[in-house]
């Protein structure tokens, strides 16, 4: 099969979230698997060009119609750790993606829209006619439009399109410049409900309702979100819109790739370790500590992690209860994140200044690859409280890593994660953690006490809790079964 993922990243040469991850870890599954797969990403000025291999030009002078004229890209074609990527440089005054950053431009609709453009326009000019085209979140949300609406009278008429959504929050809202620059043009049609119009905002187009009304196939990253998107106000204004197509809507699981989070083979951690050798994990507590100068006069002291956004989205008050509860409870604590919001910055900065001499505490702002596999290979337990979690990858590491997660019960977290004491549904050797659903103080510390418990109290039954937790298979070998699935289908 010829897929190509048309996406705004792809781990790890351009990577702002999890949406990265998963482009670059289902492309590789599927490559494995025999399959011809491509990715088609914009060429930014702020990509990681050491990680790509022979990059050249592959294609010069494509020309993209744009409003009344057009722009020539050239495109570039390179291999990223085993991976076929094309890269598409627009030549042009908008400057769209030399900018230093991959989003936050107040454009950004426009150089999408144009990406979205540019993709299918060297797709036809090349003469590349894959067999299925996956795109992702809004950003590529109007590739099923133009595909059926355009490009599949110029040569792209036998293609199909599955639309993943990995956030719903952002969802691309925007204007009808949109529909004049692509050359969509007709402003009644689109501004329809059953097309493109924002289900609350009459004046407004929605990109990423636009994908999920056009594609043959929708997909989110977990089956709990997907019932989230469809049921609660998680879909965020959306689940109208998925109620019509439900037939098409579905929750896939993301997988994570073993060959880069694997302590077995983890280059990043001073010592190896698996489940049946679980004790050398100690030997990474202690380098852990050494290297964040935290106390190490009583080497069974627990440590407990958080690592990732200090935002709402993952329940940062919670994030800043759970190190102060640790901290009571006789544990250390270690926290690896950036914020996106300044208030939320200047908070965790006072209280890196505040605590900046408790020996069992330490917080780094910012994002250290290296120190986070050390973090994970490090810490007993990993703190995930997140509000909404599509899917999540921290909790997915922490169970390879033999960390234990503790988790609020919502979307893939809920999914992946099995309490050791609750869970009804899976057996005993099945469960890996511990979940709580409110977002409350008293429910975190529920949850933190049963596992802070278990450490202290029944430390070997603590072990083999880590243990079934390495035992877990989250990689992408179930999802990439479910996606060569789902492709075939829409290619009936």
């Amino acid at each position: 099969m010829y897929v190509v993922q048309i996406a705004s990243e792809c781990a790890p040469v351009a990577k702002v979230g999890g949406l990265a991850d998963v482009v670059y870890g289902l492309s590789r599954e599927l490559s494995i698997r025999g399959h011809n797969v491509e990715i088609i990403l914009p060429k930014y000025d702020c990509m990681r060009y050491d990680h790509i291999w022979g990059l050249h030009v592959a294609y010069e002078n494509l020309c993209v119609p744009w409003y009344d004229g057009a722009i020539y890209c050239t495109v570039f074609y390179g291999w990223v750790h085993g991976q076929q990527c094309f890269f598409i440089e627009p030549h042009s005054g908008d400057n769209f993606f030399n900018r230093g950053h991959f989003y936050g431009g107040l454009d950004d609709h426009m150089r999408f829209a144009f990406f979205s453009k540019a993709a299918l326009e060297f797709l036809q000019q090349s003469g590349k006619r894959p067999d299925v085209i996956h795109c992702h979140d809004w950003q590529t949300g109007l590739v099923p439009v133009m595909l059926f609406e355009m490009y599949k009278y110029h040569g792209l008429w036998d293609q199909r399109i599955c639309y993943t959504v990995h956030n719903f929050k952002h969802q691309g809202i925007t204007g009808a410049d949109v529909l004049w620059a692509t050359g969509l043009n007709n402003e009644g049609y689109y501004f329809n409900y059953d097309r493109l119009r924002d289900n609350f905002n009459p004046f407004a187009l929605n990109l990423m309702k636009g994908g999920i009304v056009y594609a043959n196939a929708v997909t989110t990253v977990s089956p709990h979100h997907a019932w989230e998107a469809h049921h609660t106000d998680i879909s965020c204004g959306l689940g109208h819109t998925l109620h019509r197509h439900q037939d098409k809507f579905q929750g896939i699981l993301n997988g994570i790739d073993y060959s880069i989070w694997n302590p077995d083979s983890d280059k990043n951690i001073p010592v190896q370790y698996s489940w049946d050798s679980i004790q050398d994990k100690q030997k990474n507590k202690k380098a852990l500590r050494q290297r964040l100068l935290l106390d190490d006069s009583d080497p069974n002291k627990p440590i407990v992690a958080y690592i990732g956004r200090l935002d709402d989205q993952k329940g940062v008050h919670l994030v800043h209860h759970a190190m102060y509860y640790a901290l009571e409870r006789g544990a250390q604590f270690v926290l690896l994140g950036s914020a996106t919001e300044n208030s939320i910055n200047s908070w965790f900065w006072w209280e890196k200044g505040h605590l900046n001499d408790n020996p069992n505490c330490h917080i780094e702002l910012g994002f250290n690859a290296e120190l986070a596999h050390l973090i994970y290979a490090g810490s007993d337990m990993m703190v995930v409280p997140s509000n909404y979690e599509p899917c999540g990858l921290t909790q997915l590491i922490s169970l390879k890593y033999g960390t234990v997660p503790i988790v609020r019960g919502v979307g893939g977290l809920v999914s992946t994660v099995f309490d050791r004491d609750h869970d009804q549904h899976r057996s005993t050797k099945e469960r890996n953690g511990y979940v709580f659903y409110q977002t409350d103080n008293n429910a975190l510390e529920s949850a933190m006490d049963r596992a802070l418990g278990l450490y202290y109290v029944y430390p070997e039954e603590f072990k083999q809790l880590q243990i079934q937790g390495m035992q877990s298979d989250y990689s992408w070998s179930s999802p990439g079964d479910d996606y060569e699935e789902l492709y075939n289908f829409v290619r009936v």
